[in-house]
Protein backbone atom coordinates (compact mmCIF):
# COMPACT_ATOMS: atom_id res chain seq x y z
CA UNK A 1 0.00 0.00 0.00
CA UNK A 2 1.24 3.39 -0.89
CA UNK A 3 2.18 5.67 1.72
CA UNK A 4 0.49 9.20 2.15
CA UNK A 5 2.96 12.62 1.84
CA UNK A 6 4.15 14.23 5.27
CA UNK A 7 2.61 17.22 5.99
CA UNK A 8 6.20 18.36 5.86
CA UNK A 9 6.99 16.88 2.35
CA UNK A 10 3.34 19.01 0.79
CA UNK A 11 5.42 22.31 2.86
CA UNK A 12 8.36 21.27 1.06
CA UNK A 13 6.72 21.15 -2.45
CA UNK A 14 5.38 24.56 -2.19
CA UNK A 15 8.66 26.11 -1.04
CA UNK A 16 12.32 24.54 -1.06
CA UNK A 17 11.37 21.51 -3.36
CA UNK A 18 11.24 24.44 -5.84
CA UNK A 19 14.53 24.71 -5.51
CA UNK A 20 16.70 21.37 -4.01
CA UNK A 21 15.00 17.96 -5.48
CA UNK A 22 13.53 16.08 -1.88
CA UNK A 23 16.03 13.42 -2.60
CA UNK A 24 18.63 15.87 -1.93
CA UNK A 25 17.57 17.64 0.96
CA UNK A 26 18.42 15.86 4.13
CA UNK A 27 21.80 14.52 2.39
CA UNK A 28 22.96 17.90 1.23
CA UNK A 29 22.60 19.08 4.38
CA UNK A 30 24.55 16.05 5.46
CA UNK A 31 27.62 17.12 3.28
CA UNK A 32 28.36 20.31 5.63
CA UNK A 33 27.38 19.10 8.94
CA UNK A 34 29.65 16.44 8.55
CA UNK A 35 32.24 18.72 7.03
CA UNK A 36 31.50 20.50 10.84
CA UNK A 37 32.02 17.09 12.59
CA UNK A 38 35.42 16.44 10.95
CA UNK A 39 36.85 19.94 10.80
CA UNK A 40 35.95 20.95 14.29
CA UNK A 41 35.47 18.16 15.60
CA UNK A 42 39.10 16.92 15.10
CA UNK A 43 40.51 20.41 16.29
CA UNK A 44 38.73 20.05 19.87
CA UNK A 45 40.07 16.13 19.54
CA UNK A 46 43.96 16.70 18.44
CA UNK A 47 44.18 19.74 20.40
CA UNK A 48 47.02 19.03 22.85
CA UNK A 49 48.71 16.58 19.52
CA UNK A 50 52.18 17.79 18.37
CA UNK A 51 51.24 19.34 15.33
CA UNK A 52 53.81 20.42 12.19
CA UNK A 53 54.19 23.16 9.96
CA UNK A 54 54.84 22.65 6.59
CA UNK A 55 55.80 25.76 5.69
CA UNK A 56 58.45 26.03 2.28
CA UNK A 57 60.62 28.97 1.05
CA UNK A 58 57.74 29.23 -1.55
CA UNK A 59 55.06 29.78 0.80
CA UNK A 60 57.63 32.41 2.97
CA UNK A 61 57.67 34.14 -0.33
CA UNK A 62 53.93 34.66 -0.72
CA UNK A 63 53.32 38.17 0.84
CA UNK A 64 50.41 38.76 3.15
CA UNK A 65 47.28 40.45 1.87
CA UNK A 66 44.32 40.41 4.48
CA UNK A 67 42.37 41.79 1.63
CA UNK A 68 42.02 38.44 0.15
CA UNK A 69 39.80 37.80 2.81
CA UNK A 70 36.76 38.86 1.34
CA UNK A 71 37.29 35.78 -0.96
CA UNK A 72 38.33 33.85 1.81
CA UNK A 73 35.28 34.34 3.12
CA UNK A 74 33.25 34.69 0.58
CA UNK A 75 33.49 30.92 -0.84
CA UNK A 76 30.38 30.08 1.62
CA UNK A 77 27.77 31.59 -0.09
CA UNK A 78 29.61 29.99 -3.40
CA UNK A 79 29.81 26.87 -1.80
CA UNK A 80 26.07 26.63 -0.74
CA UNK A 81 24.97 28.17 -4.72
CA UNK A 82 26.77 25.12 -5.85
CA UNK A 83 25.86 22.52 -3.99
CA UNK A 84 22.48 23.02 -4.33
CA UNK A 85 23.04 23.13 -8.39
CA UNK A 86 24.54 19.82 -7.85
CA UNK A 87 21.64 18.08 -6.33
CA UNK A 88 19.97 19.27 -9.30
CA UNK A 89 21.33 16.84 -11.69
CA UNK A 90 19.41 13.79 -11.15
CA UNK A 91 19.49 11.48 -7.95
CA UNK A 92 22.35 8.78 -9.28
CA UNK A 93 24.59 11.59 -10.26
CA UNK A 94 23.88 13.56 -6.80
CA UNK A 95 24.35 10.68 -4.73
CA UNK A 96 27.85 9.72 -7.00
CA UNK A 97 28.67 13.39 -5.90
CA UNK A 98 27.83 12.88 -2.31
CA UNK A 99 29.60 9.87 -1.23
CA UNK A 100 32.68 11.44 -3.10
CA UNK A 101 32.17 14.43 -0.69
CA UNK A 102 31.96 12.20 2.24
CA UNK A 103 34.66 10.33 1.51
CA UNK A 104 36.93 13.25 0.91
CA UNK A 105 36.00 14.23 4.31
CA UNK A 106 37.09 11.36 5.91
CA UNK A 107 40.21 10.87 4.39
CA UNK A 108 40.71 14.71 5.40
CA UNK A 109 39.43 13.22 9.10
CA UNK A 110 42.68 10.63 8.55
CA UNK A 111 45.21 13.03 7.63
CA UNK A 112 44.35 15.85 10.54
CA UNK A 113 45.01 12.83 12.91
CA UNK A 114 47.66 11.28 11.56
CA UNK A 115 49.63 14.64 10.53
CA UNK A 116 47.65 17.46 12.68
CA UNK A 117 49.11 20.34 10.83
CA UNK A 118 49.90 24.10 11.93
CA UNK A 119 51.10 27.53 11.11
CA UNK A 120 52.77 30.52 12.37
CA UNK A 121 50.41 33.70 11.64
CA UNK A 122 51.42 37.03 10.81
CA UNK A 123 50.67 40.03 13.19
CA UNK A 124 47.42 41.77 11.69
CA UNK A 125 47.86 45.93 12.15
CA UNK A 126 45.29 48.51 10.77
CA UNK A 127 42.26 49.07 11.25
CA UNK A 128 40.35 48.65 7.47
CA UNK A 129 37.51 46.44 6.61
CA UNK A 130 39.99 43.82 5.07
CA UNK A 131 42.33 43.95 8.29
CA UNK A 132 38.74 43.33 10.65
CA UNK A 133 37.53 40.19 8.86
CA UNK A 134 41.24 38.48 8.35
CA UNK A 135 41.36 39.12 12.26
CA UNK A 136 37.93 37.21 12.68
CA UNK A 137 39.02 34.37 10.23
CA UNK A 138 42.18 34.05 13.01
CA UNK A 139 39.47 34.52 15.92
CA UNK A 140 37.02 31.73 14.69
CA UNK A 141 39.58 29.51 13.36
CA UNK A 142 42.76 28.49 15.15
CA UNK A 143 45.52 27.40 12.59
CA UNK A 144 44.68 23.33 12.51
CA UNK A 145 44.07 20.83 10.59
CA UNK A 146 45.66 22.54 7.20
CA UNK A 147 46.28 19.40 5.37
CA UNK A 148 44.94 18.92 3.12
CA UNK A 149 43.20 22.42 2.89
CA UNK A 150 39.03 22.14 3.49
CA UNK A 151 38.79 25.27 1.67
CA UNK A 152 40.28 24.15 -1.46
CA UNK A 153 38.79 20.52 -1.39
CA UNK A 154 35.03 22.27 -1.52
CA UNK A 155 36.09 25.10 -3.82
CA UNK A 156 37.07 22.30 -6.45
CA UNK A 157 34.12 20.02 -5.72
CA UNK A 158 31.82 22.78 -6.55
CA UNK A 159 33.58 23.11 -10.01
CA UNK A 160 33.65 19.44 -10.80
CA UNK A 161 30.32 19.06 -9.96
CA UNK A 162 29.24 21.39 -12.51
CA UNK A 163 31.87 20.50 -14.87
CA UNK A 164 30.37 19.78 -18.34
CA UNK A 165 26.80 19.75 -16.77
CA UNK A 166 24.39 20.89 -19.52
CA UNK A 167 22.25 22.19 -17.47
CA UNK A 168 24.67 24.56 -16.11
CA UNK A 169 24.91 27.85 -18.24
CA UNK A 170 28.71 27.31 -19.73
CA UNK A 171 29.69 31.10 -18.21
CA UNK A 172 28.80 29.67 -14.99
CA UNK A 173 31.09 27.11 -14.84
CA UNK A 174 33.81 28.99 -16.40
CA UNK A 175 33.34 31.45 -13.56
CA UNK A 176 33.13 28.82 -10.98
CA UNK A 177 36.44 27.22 -11.97
CA UNK A 178 37.99 30.99 -11.66
CA UNK A 179 36.34 31.41 -8.38
CA UNK A 180 38.01 27.82 -6.83
CA UNK A 181 41.55 29.45 -8.41
CA UNK A 182 40.65 32.47 -6.18
CA UNK A 183 39.87 30.67 -3.33
CA UNK A 184 43.27 28.63 -3.22
CA UNK A 185 45.46 32.09 -3.74
CA UNK A 186 43.05 33.78 -0.71
CA UNK A 187 44.01 30.52 1.81
CA UNK A 188 47.49 31.77 0.93
CA UNK A 189 47.43 35.26 1.10
CA UNK A 190 45.58 35.04 4.08
CA UNK A 191 48.40 32.61 5.67
CA UNK A 192 45.96 29.91 6.20
CA UNK A 193 47.50 27.70 4.18
CA UNK A 194 50.29 25.99 2.35
CA UNK A 195 51.25 25.26 -1.16
CA UNK A 196 51.12 21.86 -0.33
CA UNK A 197 47.52 22.31 1.24
CA UNK A 198 45.88 23.69 -1.62
CA UNK A 199 47.57 21.03 -3.92
CA UNK A 200 46.35 18.32 -1.86
CA UNK A 201 42.91 19.54 -1.51
CA UNK A 202 42.44 19.55 -5.72
CA UNK A 203 43.96 16.13 -5.95
CA UNK A 204 41.79 14.83 -3.04
CA UNK A 205 39.03 16.18 -4.69
CA UNK A 206 38.95 14.82 -7.79
CA UNK A 207 40.12 11.38 -6.74
CA UNK A 208 37.10 11.49 -4.48
CA UNK A 209 34.72 12.02 -6.93
CA UNK A 210 35.91 10.08 -9.58
CA UNK A 211 35.33 7.21 -6.86
CA UNK A 212 31.84 8.45 -6.41
CA UNK A 213 31.74 8.14 -10.07
CA UNK A 214 33.08 5.38 -11.14
CA UNK A 215 32.22 2.51 -7.94
CA UNK A 216 29.06 1.75 -6.94
CA UNK A 217 29.08 2.90 -3.51
CA UNK A 218 26.81 5.49 -3.90
CA UNK A 219 24.14 2.82 -3.75
CA UNK A 220 24.55 2.35 -0.44
CA UNK A 221 24.52 5.81 0.35
CA UNK A 222 21.70 6.40 -1.34
CA UNK A 223 20.03 3.26 0.06
CA UNK A 224 20.49 4.89 3.38
CA UNK A 225 19.13 8.39 2.45
CA UNK A 226 16.40 6.40 0.92
CA UNK A 227 15.30 4.91 4.22
CA UNK A 228 15.15 8.33 6.07
CA UNK A 229 14.15 10.17 3.36
CA UNK A 230 10.68 7.90 3.33
CA UNK A 231 10.52 8.50 6.93
CA UNK A 232 10.24 11.92 6.69
CA UNK A 233 8.67 12.35 3.11
CA UNK A 234 6.24 10.09 3.37
CA UNK A 235 7.49 7.98 0.51
CA UNK A 236 10.50 7.27 -2.15
CA UNK A 237 10.81 9.56 -5.01
CA UNK A 238 12.73 8.78 -8.09
CA UNK A 239 12.77 12.27 -9.66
Amino acid sequence: MKKEKTSFCLWYERTIGKIIPKYGFLSVIFCFVFNSLIYTGLQIIMKEARHFDLTTKWDEAIPFAPEWAFVYLGCFLFWAVNYILITRQGKEGWYQFATGDYLSRIICGLFFILLPTTNLRPEVTGDGLAQVLIRFVYWIDSPTNLFPSIHCLVSWMCFIGIRGKKYVPKWYQVFSCIFAAAVFASTLFTKQHFIVDVIAGVFFAELCYYIGHRTTYYQWVEKKFDMINEKVFGEKWDE
